[in-house]
C-alpha cells in the first residue's frame, strides 16, 4: 500500500493537477486465443497517442489470482491496502446516496429480485426494473417499523436500494442473503458471530415484512441484502496526499467510497463521458485531484457484450480531448479490475494502466493502449496501491526522501 506517513511527510504543494480516470472493469480477454481484447478491439486514437508519449503497465488490485470486488479495488487505487482497510458494500451504497452511517450503525445494499410461486429466485435483478418503477416500491418499504430501531431506506438506481438501521447493539457480521444464483430461495440473514445474532434477527424481521409488502409486485416481489457493514473510519485522502480532491461519478457506490475517504462529490446532469469531463473542466480551478468513474465498461462486460464494451471505451476516447485541453500535469487511465465479456463477471486478470505526464515522462516503447502492450510496458506489473504515489511523483508533488 501507499505509505501514508511517508506521503504526509513528502507531500508538497506546487499547483499541479492530477486526474485518475477509471473505466470500471476495463481489463478484458479475447474471445479467441489469437483475437483482441475489448480494449484492443476498440478504436482509440487519443488513448493510443497518450500511450506513445506516456508509459504503460498493469496493476494487481488485491493480490495475484484474487478476484476483487469494486469497493476494495477502488480503495487500492486510492492507495489503501484493501486487506487492511475493509469496507462493506452496504456502507458504500448508503453513503453514496447521502445516508449517514455512523459508528455502530448497520448498512446493507438491497436488490429487488423476482421470485416464482415456490419462493425461488428466477431473476436476481428483477428484470433490471427501471428507476421510475422501483422508487415508489422503495417508498412503500420505508413504512416498515421495528421497535427500538430507526430505519432509513433510499433508492439507489434501477433494482438497487440502500438500507441503514440505527439502534443499540447492531453488530454487522451478517452473511449476505443473496445466494448469487437462480432456482433457489433467498438465504436467511445468518449471524457470523454470536454477538451479531440479535442484529441478524432484526434484519430477518425486516426482510419478512418487506416480502409481505412486495407480494403484489409482478417483478420486484422479493429482496436480497448484501454487504452488511458500518462506518470504517478510514484515513482521509485529502490529508494523506495534500490534495483538494473531487469525485465525478454517476453510480452511487463510487460516490460512496469517495465520500468515505473525504473527497468532495461533484453533482452534474447526464451520464455520458462528455458530461463527466465537462464537469471536471467547470471545477478545474477548485481542486487539485479529480477521480472520474466510468461505469458502463463493467456493465457491458457483465452483460457478456464484447462489442458494446469496446464501444463504451471508444466513447471515452472520443471525449478525452475535453480533459486534455485542461493540460493536466499527470493523468492515469486504468480500471479497478478486469471484467472480460467472455466471463460475464469480475476476474483476477491484471488491469491495463496508462500514465501520461507531459513534463516528467520517461516513455517506453509501446504505441497502443491494450493488454498485450501493457504487459511489457515500462511501469511493469505493480500493485494498484502504487498508482497514487507514482502520479504524485510525476506531478512534482513529492519531495526527496532523506539528505
Amino acid at each position: 500500500m501507499a505509505n501514508f506517513d511517508l506521503m504526509r511527510e513528502l507531500q508538497t504543494e506546487n499547483g499541479s493537477k492530477l486526474v485518475l480516470l477509471v473505466m470500471d472493469g476495463l481489463g478484458g480477454a479475447p474471445l479467441q486465443a489469437d483475437g483482441p481484447t475489448e480494449l484492443e478491439a476498440a478504436a482509440t486514437p487519443t488513448l493510443d497517442n497518450l500511450a506513445r508519449d506516456g508509459v504503460l503497465g498493469q496493476t494487481i488490485p488485491i493480490r495475484r489470482g484474487i478476484t476483487p470486488g469494486s469497493g476494495p479495488a477502488h480503495l487500492a487505487l486510492f492507495g489503501y491496502d484493501p486487506l487492511e482497510f475493509q469496507v462493506g458494500r452496504g456502507v458504500l451504497e448508503a453513503t453514496g446516496v447521502g445516508l449517514e452511517v455512523g459508528d455502530g450503525d448497520l448498512a446493507a445494499r438491497g436488490n429487488f429480485c423476482t421470485l416464482d410461486g415456490d419462493g425461488n429466485i428466477i431473476d436476481r435483478r428483477a428484470g433490471r426494473i427501471p428507476t421510475d418503477e422501483a422508487r415508489p416500491i422503495v417508498d412503500r418499504l420505508a413504512s416498515i417499523e421495528i421497535p427500538g430501531l430507526k430505519i432509513q431506506l433510499r433508492h439507489v438506481k434501477e433494482y438497487r436500494f440502500a438500507l441503514v438501521m440505527q439502534g443499540p447493539g447492531l453488530q454487522h457480521e451478517i452473511e449476505d442473503t443473496d445466494p448469487q444464483k437462480t432456482g433457489v430461495p433467498p438465504l436467511p440473514a445468518r449471524a457470523m458471530t454470536k454477538t451479531s445474532e440479535p442484529a441478524a434477527a432484526l434484519v430477518q424481521t425486516w426482510i419478512e415484512a418487506a416480502t409481505e409488502i412486495l407480494r403484489v409486485e409482478p417483478k420486484a416481489n422479493g429482496v436480497t441484502l448484501r454487504g452488511f457493514s458500518t462506518d470504517p473510519r478510514l484515513p482521509k485522502f485529502p490529508e494523506i496526499y495534500g490534495l483538494r480532491s473531487a469525485c465525478v461519478a454517476v453510480y452511487p457506490m463510487y460516490r460512496g467510497v469517495s465520500r468515505l475517504v473525504g473527497m468532495q462529490i461533484l453533482d452534474f446532469d447526464g451520464e455520458t463521458p462528455e458530461d463527466q469531463f465537462s464537469t471536471v473542466t467547470e471545477n478545474w480551478d477548485n481542486f487539485d485531484f479529480f477521480f472520474i468513474h466510468i461505469k458502463k465498461t463493467d456493465s457491458r462486460g457483465e452483460d457478456g457484450d464484447f462489442e458494446a464494451k469496446a464501444k463504451v471505451i471508444e466513447s471515452v476516447d472520443a471525449a478525452l480531448e475535453i480533459l486534455l485541453n485542461m493540460h493536466p500535469d499527470a493523468i492515469a487511465i486504468t480500471g479497478d479490475h478486469s471484467t472480460p465479456a467472455s466471463m460475464r463477471t469480475h476476474s483476477w486478470h491484471p488491469v491495463p494502466l496508462l500514465l501520461w505526464s507531459p513534463r516528467n515522462m520517461r516513455p517506453d516503447l509501446q504505441t497502443r493502449f491494450g493488454e498485450r502492450m501493457c504487459e511489457v510496458g515500462g511501469l511493469g506489473t505493480l500493485p494498484a496501491t502504487d498508482v497514487m504515489p507514482i502520479m504524485m511523483a510525476h506531478a512534482g508533488r513529492l519531495q526527496k526522501f532523506g539528505a
